[in-house]
């Protein structure tokens, strides 16, 4: 499926007026703060990136609907506690390209170890929450050497989430916009109505009670007008269709296999106990793929998005994680 160019005007009724101007989106995507923003060329691509500190690596992997501004607490945190914190626009997404096609997960994650090697480090921490989280399993399984620890938010491992998706109805109803999004080009255009009030209503929808909280600083509006940035919407869904295109494809079956190989190095798995998107269920028992120390956290009170809704409960369980010298214990 080819994407239409940014400069044509056949893709209009996508774009939000407010963000034609490419100046427009930047003020979005490319917010003034702390950290500093780059581009970085990995795996026949251009990432932006958003980064802070000097240390470890520490990379920074954010869901559908979002983009690298998710962990905007995280960034600050992590670099006062001695890391090099990097959050990165995933394929397709905020300051990222907007390629034609790509968006298979095991090419999502050659985007993510293409990034870490751009950036000069032997290895790198691992954070993913949602989508971000299904890359960062994905990525620990084909490049091991590069992905130092592993933490994932609000994602199964991909084989339970798979047989989530297809052996419990109750998840299966959770992810009733997944099969909603199969559909052709209608998906992107409700995405983007209303200034991107679609995106608003799926956040809340999948929040716990702490979002208002967690929204005093405009984080739903932000991500609505950055969906409208021109092909977003398209080069959002596309992982999914991915998903639900290839159950029964010689890819998807592969990937499946490919993914049988545990996963080897300490990894946090953290949940939301609201999450109603992704049930408890869904995910709890990922740690039979881990051949390596495992601990699950499971937040009670908070939904999908744990790092916003309480980003100090996230951002210390995270940072002690990551410097325990005995993750197993």
């Amino acid at each position: 499926m080819t994407l239409p160019d940014r400069s044509s005007r056949s893709d209009r009724p996508y774009r939000s007026d407010r963000l034609d101007r490419p100046e427009s989106a930047d003020a979005v995507i490319r917010p003034d703060g702390p950290w500093t923003h780059r581009d970085v060329a990995a795996n026949g691509a251009r990432f932006h990136i958003a980064e802070m500190g000097d240390g470890p690596l520490v990379l920074l992997l954010h869901s559908f609907p979002q983009f690298w501004w998710a962990w905007r607490h995280q960034l600050p945190a992590l670099a006062d506690a001695g890391y090099r914190a990097v959050a990165m626009d995933l394929r397709g997404v905020g300051g990222s390209d907007r390629t034609p096609r790509g968006y298979d997960p095991a090419n999502l994650a050659l985007d993510v170890t293409g990034v870490i090697r751009s950036l000069g480090e032997p290895d790198a921490a691992l954070v993913g929450h949602g989508l971000g989280g299904y890359l960062a399993w994905t990525a620990a399984v084909m490049r091991p050497k590069l992905i130092r620890r592993l933490a994932v938010s609000s994602m199964p491992h991909p084989r339970r989430w798979r047989a989530a998706m297809l052996g419990d109805a109750r998840q299966t109803a959770a992810s009733s916009y997944i099969w909603g999004f199969q559909r052709p080009w209608l998906p992107e255009r409700q995405l983007v109505a209303d200034e991107g009030a679609l995106v608003g209503k799926l956040i809340r929808e999948w929040a716990g009670p702490k979002l208002p909280d967690a929204d005093a600083d405009g984080a739903v509006a932000t991500y609505r007008r950055a969906m409208c940035v021109p092909s977003t919407a398209h080069c959002s869904i596309e992982p999914y269709r991915w998903m639900v295109r290839s159950l029964a494809r010689p890819d998807g079956i592969q990937f499946n296999r490919r993914m049988k190989r545990p996963v080897r190095v300490p990894t946090l798995h953290v949940h939301g106990s609201l999450d109603r998107a992704v049930r408890v269920r869904s995910a709890a028992g990922s740690g039979e793929y881990v051949e390596a120390p495992y601990r699950w956290r499971l937040f009670d009170g908070l939904g999908h998005w744990p790092h916003e809704e309480d980003p100090g409960a996230f951002t210390a369980e995270l940072t002690h994680w990551l410097s325990d010298p005995e993750p197993d214990r």
